[in-house]
């Protein structure tokens, strides 16, 4: 019998665990999700009948408030997986330094069997009792988008919550990952695609990590198979593809594709929307099963869907070099021992996927502080730009094209900040974890791991709770 997803998250935790110092008493607080809030609440249906909704919220560490996380509505979610969810939290915020705790939300109900009034009786109800119990807030605990929502149930959360509230000035913070118009923030959609980009990207830059696997530096010329073509799944591969890396291959839930002669990403979408498969693209070869894309050839496999999805049963079967965890936890622990013994590179999803919460963060910052990023400075950078090309100008006797020196001079706008804050934060976070991968020898999930631990530990001691 495998070990259950909380299970190999702790497994995880204590092989990085043993590489550090840190006193075991101080390692198991560090380990334990704090606390866990399960309900059940009646939904009326729109024909009239009743059902009960089973639903969890966890949060796994206070260190650092609020805790944040997302929600997911799923069939199959369990308080085992919301409580590895919340745990992978933690050590995510940690690793790119957010300063949040872990927490995560689980509602179990397939939503295609919903209807959007009937989602948003649930979405209302479930935001209901987390105010009851004082599982949501500014500062407390700040949900957002996960697998089966988006900024709709967000807006919804955001509605309800500030309807409930004794402190509507700062209400508009309690969620992230909302419309613009209701308080989101520009470049929060893609945030977690584009992470993924930024970390494979700067992954693949050291030459000499990329010749034990046989690949040279950089992105362009590497083939790529995505599985799970959401909105996470979707963003990665139009980043990757822009920068020179093909697409051979996109698995859904409906089944899978493979073309080594490469995959038309926009030209797939709308023939998906039109279709409702990906089946009988172009001369593409149709599979059946999902899963089975992923043993395919390929320089880099993204898996972006559930987790689980390679286990022991498929992992000698892997041809890709790197594989980027752009998903939660889709590589099992014995799976993963089977790779790294392959030579396999692993980028962890506790680090790849991080570009959610970085820019739900931004969100967050953005919301208590009332004002959008670049309001105050945009112009004033952009004029300030403008008499610096002037001066160039004078001084050289030479003119800009008036196209190209409004490129130049414009100031940042809200977007680029915010692409600008995510690169920063991923790359300085792969460094860190390169660098103690190299001191430790050891593997960059397991070096992930060490960072969080170090980091959370020290956030324990700083506040005299160990010595």
């Amino acid at each position: 019998m495998s070990d259950s997803f909380l299970a190999q998250v702790d497994r995880m935790f204590d092989k990085a665990a043993a590489l550090t110092s840190h006193p075991a008493g101080l390692l198991t607080q560090i380990k334990m999700c704090n606390s866990v809030y399960a309900f059940e609440f009646p939904l009326q249906r729109d024909d009239g009948t009743i059902i009960t909704i089973r639903a969890w919220r966890a949060e796994h560490s206070q260190h650092k408030l609020p805790t944040k996380g997302g929600i997911r509505y799923a069939s199959n979610v369990t308080e085992d997986e919301v409580r590895a969810l919340a745990t992978l939290m933690t050590y995510k915020c940690a690793i790119v330094d957010v300063p949040f705790g872990g927490a995560k939300g689980g509602v179990r109900i397939s939503r295609r069997s919903f209807s959007d009034a009937e989602l948003q009786r649930i979405t209302r109800r479930y935001t209901y009792e987390l105010t009851r119990k004082n599982f949501i807030g500014p500062g407390i605990d700040v949900p957002a988008p996960d697998y089966g929502t988006s900024g709709k149930e967000m807006a919804w959360i955001l509605d309800t919550y500030n309807s409930l509230t004794h402190d509507p000035l700062d209400a508009l913070a309690c969620v992230t990952g909302k419309p613009i118009g209701q308080g989101g923030i520009r470049g929060r959609k893609e945030a977690t695609g584009l992470g993924v980009f930024y970390g494979i990207r700067e992954a693949c830059s050291f030459e000499e990590d990329m010749k034990p696997l046989g690949l040279g530096p950089g992105l362009i010329g590497k083939t790529m198979i995505i599985q799970g073509l959401g909105n996470v799944g979707y963003h990665a591969a139009k980043f990757l593809s822009e920068h020179g890396v093909k697409l051979v291959g996109v698995g859904e839930y409906e089944g899978a594709i493979y073309n080594a002669e490469g995959i038309d990403l926009e030209d797939l979408v709308a023939h998906r929307k039109s279709t409702g498969s990906v089946f009988d693209f172009g001369s593409a070869e149709n599979i059946e099963s999902s899963r089975d894309i992923l043993t395919r050839p390929c320089d880099i496999l993204i898996p972006a869907a559930l987790e689980g999805q390679i286990t022991d049963e498929n992992a000698t079967d892997i041809q890709a070099r790197i594989i980027a965890e752009a998903a939660n936890g889709p590589v099992t622990a014995k799976a993963d021992e089977i790779l790294l013994s392959n030579g396999v590179m692993i980028l962890p999803d506790v680090y790849l996927n991080a570009g959610g919460v970085t820019v739900s963060y931004f969100e967050w910052l953005r919301n208590l502080s009332h004002v959008r990023f670049g309001r105050m400075s945009r112009r004033f950078e952009q004029t300030a730009q403008e008499h610096l090309l002037s001066a160039v100008e004078n001084l050289t006797g030479q003119s800009f094209d008036p196209d190209e020196k409004r490129e130049i001079a414009k100031g940042a706008d809200e977007v680029t900040l915010v692409y600008s804050g995510l690169e920063e934060t991923m790359v300085n976070a792969y460094h860190e974890i390169r660098d103690i991968a190299q001191k430790k020898k050891t593997d960059l999930r397991t070096a992930a791991f060490i960072s969080a631990i170090d980091k959370v530990a020290t956030s324990y001691t700083e506040m005299g709770i160990f010595p």
